[in-house]
């Protein structure tokens, strides 16, 4: 069986050594670089706490993909890096997975007109949580039929971002099955407290230690409360997804934002 190489880009933080060791013990995959700018020089797998898997660290994507052969890049960095990751691994045509979060309307923009320069494809995904995913497509589901409905998420207090990508993928999602939805406004005394506002949907964020990743999606109606809720309670729970879009993402065309977009086909 030839195997999936995949270069884990962001190898040292908390979500990339995860993907390093689910990577690596799927027998139809194994990891062919490792790039951080922090850890250079240490081997991914020891880092990762699997064993040495004879990779070390270095801090540059384009190096690392020109001297082993790659054939999916998967990236959890920040906003900036993975805008940078993405340019130069859809120009040397190798697909990209990116968990990183944090993009614009502009910046989905500019990767679908790489990945059609470049003809090579792109997955983004907020979430890789098959929970989430699942949630997402229920909160669209439930959003036909109830007016209000206000968001609830929270992450660790080292997420750099907010609200969550997951958070504002949701509310998109949920954008698509009702054009408005009902905002009952109150005075604020205190400013923020009722939220942020996206599509008429009111968006909490909570960052607190002790929380991974976990989302709440509240509708309310005549005499009812519906309540959609996923907790990830450990970075494990996001690879499944990952592996998934691993194995997707080079039969894909242009730009895909969404995992549901690949688990349901």
């Amino acid at each position: 069986m030839e195997k999936i190489l995949v270069a884990v880009a962001g190898a040292s933080g908390k979500m990339g050594r995860e993907v390093v060791k689910a990577v690596s013990h799927e027998k139809d995959m194994a990891v062919s670089a490792a790039i951080d700018a922090s850890h250079s020089g240490q081997d991914a797998g020891s880092l990762a706490g699997i064993g040495s898997l004879g990779i070390s660290i270095t801090p540059f994507l384009e190096s690392a993909i020109l001297s082993k052969k790659t054939d999916v890049i998967v990236d959890f960095t920040r906003y900036e890096a993975a805008l940078t990751h993405l340019e130069i691994g859809l120009k040397h045509k190798i697909p990209c997975v990116i968990g990183t979060t944090g993009f614009r309307e502009e910046d989905y923009k500019k990767i679908q007109e790489w990945c059609e320069k470049f003809e090579t494809p792109a997955l983004i995904a907020p979430n890789f949580a098959i929970g989430a995913v699942l949630l997402m497509k229920f909160a669209k589901e439930a959003a036909k039929y109830y007016r209000s409905s206000e968001i609830i998420e929270l992450h660790h207090d080292k997420k750099l971002d907010a609200p969550s990508g997951t958070a504002l993928r949701t509310a998109s999602l949920m954008k698509e099955a009702r054009a408005e939805f009902e905002n009952h406004p109150s005075e604020e005394k205190i400013s923020g407290v009722r939220g942020g506002e996206v599509n008429g949907i009111r968006i909490h964020s909570v960052r607190l230690p002790g929380f991974v990743a976990h989302e709440e999606v509240i509708f309310g109606g005549e005499g009812e409360v519906l309540t959609l809720r996923h907790d990830s309670l450990s970075r494990e729970s996001f690879m499944p997804g990952v592996l998934i879009a691993v194995r997707k993402v080079r039969e894909l065309k242009g730009l895909v934002v969404g995992l549901e977009n690949i688990i349901e086909s």
